[in-house]
């Protein structure tokens, strides 16, 4: 008899046990926790600025490294599009851009500031040394909402 009292009371405490872990609510995990657990996972962006179109692809490794394509495609001008490589710092995207443009490759500092599911561009001063573009005082830098992207379904690729 003391041995069914006992397992009825260890059956009521697992079920318990279960039962609470049932109702704890999980965690959301936010965008760039979801592209660390899928490496392989690619975000793309667009904005359109008149007749002008900017593409953006990317993927975040575990160490915030970043890796993609950036496209700037300006009407009835030359398009610039390449690769961009840098690295994620809090919601700020740091790269390198590199692009062939009227024959020669060139390099040019990208800043974007994440905030929710838009890109915002930097701009400022800039200087060129050793064939690459980089912004002067990086503290000068100012976000205008002339170059937005937003969060698009990345296209199949082909």
């Amino acid at each position: 008899m003391k041995h069914r009292v006992l397992v009825v009371i260890f059956l009521i405490f697992a079920f318990t046990a279960c039962k609470e872990e049932e109702n704890e609510p999980l965690p959301i995990p936010t965008v760039q926790e979801e592209m660390v657990a899928n490496e392989s996972q690619i975000v793309c962006y667009q904005g359109i600025v008149k007749k002008d179109t900017f593409n953006l692809s990317f993927q975040i490794d575990s160490s915030q490294k970043v890796s993609g394509e950036l496209a700037y495609l300006f009407f009835e001008k030359d398009k610039n599009n390449g690769t961009i490589a840098g690295q994620m710092f809090g919601d700020t995207l740091k790269a390198n851009y590199t692009f062939m443009s009227e024959g020669l490759k060139n390099v040019r500092e990208v800043v974007f500031l994440r905030k929710e599911k838009i890109l915002i561009e930097a701009y400022g001063d800039v200087s060129e040394t050793e064939g690459e573009t980089k912004f002067k005082d990086p503290k000068k830098m100012h976000f205008d909402s002339a170059t937005v992207l937003s969060e698009i379904e990345c296209p199949e690729a082909k």
